[in-house]
């Protein structure tokens, strides 16, 4: 706070400012003066006033219309304005008060009046200011508090992504080993579905459901889960189970990433004309996120090596999936699929080791963000 508060005189006649000058400095105040409305707006604008002294009866702007103005900026609004006039008639204070002033104040002037009032209304300018300051520094506090729970949570949410990847890896790791597949497949399902126009909840659901969609594989004996042919019959009907098996394991579950988990374990198998499992849905009767998870998981299959094959290349692998436009997958999948067909590649050919997880690998917290948060732009997969 200053050491001298600062007081605006605005009259167009020089001795009726000299005298309040006269009153106000010797009593350690600052003063400083304005012959007309304009120029009081001005020194308002660019100067930190306590107070104003208005003279009411001015050529061109009068100290009514000064006084609106300065209210109509929310940052003088608790400015205090004294009005200093000869005019005594009601109405006339009445039209000062719904302008905005504070006070009045009658010429001639008496000086004890005039510095009772000054103290007076500086008081409430020192507690509007105190409030205000601490209004400032409340919210900066809030602000900063509200930053550390946001990292905290962000940090808590990766550390949940990374716990999902971790156990879901138990479905995976006699098959695959690395739980690669599982990293690549959550993240090509948060890309599709931005693409897809989906909000940014609805895409980072789907990034912490979608590795659980092969969860029903800990239900499968190794004997055909690992067999380096293709299954027979019954084996077939056996390795199908893992859909049902997973989505037994996430149901009744409050948390709306395992619910959307158990729908995409239950359906990323169904296909578009009906002819998926476990229950043949068809078209839109397969969930959204079920049709998302099937393309996905289809591809990374695809383009990975396993126990009974070797990996397709690109370009086939691309080729398969538009063979199954309309047929295995769902037409307006397929085309966000290949709308971000580079976003796809660059997911692919990121750098997975087997013993890292989610938030340790290269670029995954950028891909992360770009896919969750970026606007909207406008045939024998496997066993199981």
């Amino acid at each position: 706070m200053q050491d001298k508060r600062l007081i605006l005189v605005v009259d167009d006649q020089s001795q009726n400012v000299e005298l309040l000058e006269a009153y106000l400095i010797p009593n350690g105040y600052e003063v400083v003066k304005a012959a007309n409305g304009e120029e009081a707006l001005r020194i308002v604008v660019e100067d930190p006033v306590d107070l104003v002294l208005l003279d009411v009866m001015m050529p061109g702007m009068d100290g009514f219309e000064v006084t609106r103005r300065v209210r109509q900026d929310p940052i003088h609004r608790l400015l205090p304005i004294v009005l200093v006039t000869a005019l005594k008639e009601t109405e006339d204070r009445v039209r000062g008060i719904e302008a905005g002033c504070d006070d009045f104040l009658t010429k001639p002037v008496d000086k004890t009046e005039l510095l009772a009032r000054v103290r007076s209304l500086l008081k409430v300018k020192a507690y509007n200011d105190l409030l205000a300051n601490y209004r400032v520094e409340l919210e900066g506090e809030v602000n900063q508090r509200t930053s550390e729970l946001k990292q905290a949570f962000a940090k808590i949410k990766a550390a949940s992504l990374d716990t999902i990847y971790r156990l879901s890896m138990a479905s995976e790791y006699k098959d695959d080993g690395t739980g690669g597949h599982i990293r690549r497949m959550s993240l090509y399902c948060a890309a599709i579905a931005r693409r897809m126009g989906l909000d940014a909840n609805a895409v980072e659901t789907i990034l912490y459901a979608a590795p659980m969609h092969d969860l029903g594989k800990i239900g499968i004996p190794d004997a055909i889960l690992l067999k380096p042919c293709k299954l027979d019959s019954m084996e077939w009907e056996i390795m199908k189970k893992h859909t049902t098996i997973g989505a037994r394991i996430l149901t009744n579950s409050d948390a709306e990433f395992i619910k959307m988990g158990e729908m995409i374990a239950l359906t990323h198998h169904e296909k578009w004309d009906g002819s998926g499992y476990p229950t043949g849905l068809e078209g839109a009767e397969i969930p959204l996120e079920g049709r998302i998870a099937a393309i996905a998981d289809v591809f990374d299959a695809l383009v990975s090596k396993r126990p009974y094959k070797e990996p397709n290349t690109i370009a086939e692998s691309f080729e398969i999936i538009m063979e199954g436009k309309g047929s295995h997958f769902d037409p307006d999948v397929v085309d966000a699929f290949f709308a971000i067909r580079e976003e796809i590649l660059t997911i692919r050919h990121q750098s997975f080791k087997d013993h890292q997880i989610a938030p340790e690998i290269p670029g995954l917290k950028d891909l992360l963000k770009q896919y969750m948060f970026r606007p909207n732009p406008n045939m024998v997969y496997s066993h199981g």
